[in-house]
């Protein structure tokens, strides 16, 4: 009997993809441009595998193409696959760009935190001046010194009537908003297409302005 445990954890939910579809999902190396609304697709094929949830595939994929390899793969005269491997149009230069941008802050952020851990240099002593003695003086803690500020983005919480096709909004997924394009609005469901090429259904209280 085939087991029906869930994979919770990202990392073997993108085992199984690797596995499963894998001329869609590159396990190592260079990866392909996906689809435009591969995760609907995706959807549907798992639609009866009780092994993985809608949400989890949906965190898993976006695990997956904000990654470097993914990201690198994002260029002039490559071709988005679908979930068999086949050839589903040349990419948009709007994605490309934005595949390069994301890359590159991505890649400043890994630098930054690299360089924050780092073990500093010490410093050799200089040899001490023997002075006349003075009178002891109540030494002052010193003041730390003030942190530059966070340059802050101001959102607006959208309003479901604010909303229209082809506009431009970011998506509340995860700690930092994501940009896209609202494709269509059915009721209060609103489907947007990231500029990374993955498509989502969201409610408006998800979407910032």
């Amino acid at each position: 009997m085939e087991s029906t445990e869930k994979l919770t954890d990202t990392n073997a939910i993108l085992a199984y993809l690797y596995e499963t579809f894998p001329l869609c999902f590159i396990a190592e190396g260079e990866t392909k441009p996906l689809k435009i609304g591969l995760f609907q697709d995706l959807a549907e094929r798992l639609a009866d595998d009780s092994k993985v949830s809608k949400t989890q595939l949906r965190v898993a994929l976006r695990r997956y193409t904000s990654s470097w390899r993914y990201l690198k793969s994002v260029k002039a005269g490559a071709q988005r696959v679908n979930l068999d491997g086949e050839p589903c149009g040349e990419l948009e230069q709007e994605h490309i760009d934005h595949a390069q941008a994301m890359l590159k802050e991505s890649q400043e952020k890994a630098k930054a935190k690299r360089a924050a851990l780092a073990p500093k240099p010490v410093a050799k002593k200089a040899p001490k001046k023997v002075a006349a003695p003075q009178r002891p003086k109540t030494e002052r803690p010193a003041k730390p010194a003030p942190k530059a500020a966070a340059p802050v983005v101001n959102y607006v919480q959208a309003q479901l009537t604010d909303l229209t096709k082809k506009q431009r909004v970011n998506v509340k997924l995860g700690m930092t908003p994501v940009a896209g394009v609202i494709t269509d609005i059915n009721k209060e469901d609103i489907h947007v297409q990231l500029d990374s090429g993955l498509t989502i259904k969201v409610r408006a209280e998800h979407i910032l302005l």
